[in-house]
């Protein structure tokens, strides 16, 4: 091999090699878990907020497939089309949503974006994966959705009382309008009655 051919070699290794510590270390500096695949599917790398969030380790992590993680909760098949399609079709996806009883933490909804990592060595594709953790927010978006239906069958309710309570006032004040207007006639037939005594 000549000397250049050599060099290139080198340099080519060394390039990726400062390629790969340069997006691990922007990866792990992030605050969502991520995980960096390769063309196979299989885990590169994960940062620390993915093993601090799934309570696992880097041993049974990296080195396996995506579908194999945990107890199987990333083998659906829809997920399988997307992350199959990344790479060869250079495409991506958003907020793909994935609830799951996950093992050490329960049940979580996360959300998945998926896109291909751009790199000078292309015979190394590799896609990112990264993983929103919304269980809270869903929970309070259910527990909005109640409040409100609770609140609007409360103003229902009470509305439908005041309703009641307004007719009952009507009726009341139409039954004072028909004595007053008795009274009124009442006291006309006794004005009447006086002034025919005086007579």
């Amino acid at each position: 091999m000549s000397k250049e051919l050599k060099n290139t070699a080198i340099d080519a290794d060394e390039l990726w090699g400062f390629a790969w510590t340069y997006i691990k270390t922007v990866v792990d500096t992030l605050r969502e878990p991520f995980l960096i695949l390769d063309k196979d599917l299989r885990v590169l790398s994960a940062n620390r907020t993915f093993y601090l969030f799934f309570k696992v380790e880097a041993e049974d992590t990296e080195g396996k497939l995506v579908y194999a993680l945990g107890d199987g909760q990333w083998n659906i098949p829809k997920l399988k089309i997307l992350l199959e399609d990344i790479l060869p079709k250079n495409t991506f996806f958003e907020d793909f949503s994935v609830e799951h009883v996950f093992p050490k933490i329960g049940k979580k909804i996360i959300l998945l974006n998926a896109r291909r990592i751009h790199v000078a060595d292309e015979d190394q594709p590799m896609m990112l994966l990264a993983m929103e953790d919304v269980t809270k927010q869903k929970q309070l978006e259910e527990q909005l959705r109640e409040y409100t239906k609770k609140l609007t069958l409360e103003v229902a309710k009470r509305t439908a009382e005041l309703e009641a309570r307004v007719k009952e006032l009507e009726n009341i004040n139409k039954t004072m309008v028909a004595r007053e207007s008795e009274m009124v006639q009442l006291r006309k037939e006794v004005d009447t009655l006086k002034k025919q005594m005086k007579k």
